[in-house]
């Protein structure tokens, strides 16, 4: 077997050559990996001007069959197609040994510093007790994104959103999609969706949102209030990752209401602690996720949350560089890519 492997070797520019076989260590799945998600921290990676140690490879959506295991493996056999959630936690720091092992200090995550990890090969070894088992009726690229959408369940488990309560999601994209479909799998009914393409707000309409609003053309606050009598949302979840976005939460959340933020917001963000206070707001912040593979699994197989309608676009493994270019270059039309192998 030739390992095949995309390394980011300068600036936007991606080269796919041949690699070394992986090592199979005694805990360890062999992985063929079949689809790749783009997701936005990998293309922020793709057109990172920093200090990137080139070359390296990128991704952490994803998704393969076993083709080999190591000796210790128990519950895994050869042909199993498993979703493989992208990091490796120490399982001995204070966060891991009390559950949250999202938080954990030493973690090694796919395509982050270290840079030891990555999805955009053809076969990788990883840990088996971060891979799950997709039924027969799930396909490979659904377990690709289940990635994604773990972000979203954690985003609504964490914010304890009830049915019968109104939700603002910031930002029409991958996450805040599955942020969408993570909460009408818990009920809630009344969501409000925000972005400045009307490609995802289109997009967001068809899965489910009460309500779209294109923020280039509307007055997102004057538009909130009027839906919610002045009141403002009982939730707003920000999913895009913009500081203009995390300040708005702000001034659209109701009193005793919550602002969770899930994007990754870079820069200051003035928030106005004492208007949070006196109106008894609550801050959430999210990161990751923990113990929601099995669930958001659980919720694909049941035909609870349609995960596959989230991609738009599909590009074989050949035409990665084309793939990140789209993903970056045309978000007006691309609401999420998927590399297939």
């Amino acid at each position: 077997m030739q390992n095949r492997t995309a390394y980011l070797v300068a600036t936007g520019k991606l080269e796919i050559k041949d690699s070394d076989m992986p090592v199979v260590k005694a805990d360890d799945l062999l992985i063929e990996i079949k689809y790749v998600g783009v997701c936005g921290s990998d293309l922020a990676g793709f057109k990172s001007t920093g200090n990137m140690p080139y070359p390296v490879v990128l991704g952490h959506e994803c998704a393969g069959e076993v083709i080999g295991m190591g000796e210790n493996v128990k519950n895994f056999n050869i042909g199993d197609r498993v979703a493989i959630e992208p990091g490796i936690p120490c399982m001995k720091c204070s966060y891991c040994l009390t559950g949250r092992y999202n938080l954990c200090s030493d973690m090694n995550f796919m395509a982050c510093p270290p840079w030891e990890l990555a999805a955009l090969h053809k076969y990788i070894s990883f840990p088996a007790m971060m891979c799950f088992k997709l039924p027969n009726n799930v396909s490979i690229m659904e377990g690709a994104l289940v990635e994604p959408l773990a972000v979203g369940m954690h985003a609504v488990t964490r914010s304890g959103v009830t049915l019968g309560q109104t939700i603002l999601i910031l930002g029409s994209g991958c996450i805040g999609l599955t942020t969408l479909l993570s909460a009408k799998a818990h009920g809630v009914t009344n969501i409000y969706m925000a972005d400045i393409f009307d490609i995802r707000l289109n997009k967001a309409k068809e899965l489910g949102a009460t309500e779209v609003i294109n923020s280039a053309n509307v007055d997102l606050v004057d538009r909130i209030m009027e839906l919610t009598d002045n009141l403002g949302v009982d939730m707003v979840f920000e999913a895009a990752g913009n500081p203009e976005t995390a300040k708005l939460t702000q001034q659209v959340v109701k009193k005793g209401g919550k602002i969770v933020i899930i994007g990754n917001v870079h820069g200051e963000v003035p928030f106005n602690l004492i208007r949070l206070a006196t109106r008894e707001v609550d801050l959430v912040g999210i990161f990751r996720y923990l113990n929601l593979y099995p669930k958001s699994i659980d919720a694909i197989t049941s035909g609870i949350i349609d995960i596959k309608s989230i991609c738009t676009d599909i590009y074989p493994f050949e035409e990665v560089q084309k793939a990140f270019d789209d993903a970056y270059e045309r978000k007006m039309e691309v609401v999420k890519a998927v590399i297939e192998f």
